[in-house]
């Protein structure tokens, strides 16, 4: 290589190029007979079977929106009412008071998006109610099972 070439080419490249395999020829896949492991392995459920249906995932968006949305909205506003208070109302506000009304604003935005999908009901056919407390029971007491479940497997 000249000394010209050798300075244009980068530091992960090759210095020679090689030459690529030839490709091999095409060959019949070989059927085998599933045995016992993998008829096992093979999941009972399929993913559509498995989803969340479109009206249930729509249910809890809602709920989430709402429980999420409006105390993280109050913790900025929080924020800004706080500024303005002390630079054009002159008020003195403590900055651990507004601190800690901040992080319980935002704290209850982080509860509201669990509450909001566990109280949604889970079912297609059934509404639910509007604060959904026995839907977030039912729906956390077979979140709680599916855990032992799995555990129990693993062990």
């Amino acid at each position: 290589m000249s000394a010209e070439s050798e300075r244009n080419r980068l530091p992960f490249e090759p210095n020679k190029k090689r030459q690529k395999p030839p490709k091999a020829k095409a060959q019949t896949p070989i059927v085998k007979e599933e045995s016992d492991k993998e008829a096992k392995r093979k999941p009972p459920f399929t993913k559509e079977e498995m989803a969340i249906p479109q009206v249930v995932s729509q249910r809890m968006v809602r709920r989430v929106a709402w429980l999420c949305g409006v105390p993280t909205i109050l913790g900025i506003l929080t924020l800004v009412v706080s500024y303005l208070l002390i630079v054009y109302a002159d008020i003195k506000l403590p900055p651990l008071l507004v601190l800690l009304v901040n992080m319980g604003l935002f704290g209850l935005g982080v509860l509201g998006i669990t509450y909001g999908v566990l109280s949604a009901s889970w079912e297609e056919q059934r509404v639910g109610t509007l604060i959904g407390w026995s839907e977030f029971t039912t729906n956390f007491g077979r979140m709680v099972a599916g855990w032992r479940e799995t555990r129990q497997k693993k062990v």
